[in-house]
């Protein structure tokens, strides 16, 4: 049973940063991925990282601000946000895979975590 448990969101100053951190378990690998969803708007991809590799797939909004990486030692995989903007908010999911490269391909992930809140003002 794979379970995603998403922490690290929060409010936080427009230009501020924020590390959001997702743990999985049940899970051995595959792609492990970052979404997110603003009020009224469709969720959208963040930013993707294939287990144990560094192949990985960052959305064009998030390129320069935010990276994707991994501990797999600890089966956790982190979103680091640097100089947040308005349009940063939402809340934010971590997703699983797995055994495939599912770049921000929303169908092709099969577990998703609760979310975490991301408030940037």
């Amino acid at each position: 049973h794979v379970q995603l448990v998403e922490s690290g969101g929060g409010s936080v100053q427009a230009g501020g940063s924020l590390r959001l951190t997702c743990v999985a378990s049940g899970y051995t690998s595959g792609t492990m991925g970052w979404f997110r969803q603003a009020p009224g708007k469709e969720r959208e991809g963040v930013a993707a990282v294939y287990t144990g590799t560094s192949l990985r797939m960052t959305a064009h909004f998030a390129e320069g601000r935010f990276t994707i990486s991994q501990d797999n030692s600890k089966k956790t995989t982190y979103l680091q946000m640097n100089s947040l903007e308005l349009e940063d908010s939402g809340v934010y999911y971590c997703a699983a895979s797995p055994a495939q490269w599912a770049e921000l391909n929303q169908r092709s992930y099969t577990y998703w975590g609760q979310g975490t809140q991301v408030t940037v003002s």
